[in-house]
């Protein structure tokens, strides 16, 4: 199987392939860190002693994945709240994930972008 040639990064380092320069990952790192200090901390955003709660309570219901059928772990909103109290709360919009498909299948979906 062919190796792809090394690239030429925009900082001037040469980068094997399929492999990010330290730059990028620097980069990286700062973007996150910058959207993270912004970023409200989970007992501002609802996620209280309230919400575990009402997610324990709602597991024991749902015991199971929605998505694949293993053990639920998540209580997720399958309409993303944005801060919405009223849709926060609302049951009919919670769904219980495992671990496995809200970090890969729900966190991508929302991540698309929204077709017109």
């Amino acid at each position: 199987m062919p190796v792809a040639p090394p690239r030429l990064c925009s900082c001037g380092s040469i980068v094997p392939s399929r492999e990010r320069c330290a730059c990028q990952i620097a980069s990286d790192r700062a973007r996150k860190a910058r959207h993270d200090r912004r970023r409200p901390s989970a007992r501002e955003r609802g996620y209280n002693h309230k919400w575990r709660k009402a997610r324990a309570a709602y597991l024991l219901a749902h015991p199971h994945c929605v998505r694949c059928g293993n053990p639920a772990a998540v209580v997720d909103h399958v309409t993303p709240h944005k801060g919405d109290d009223r849709l926060f709360w609302d049951r009919t919009n919670w769904q219980a994930l495992c671990t496995s498909c809200h970090s890969k299948h729900k966190q991508r979906e929302e991540r698309r972008p929204v077709q017109p």
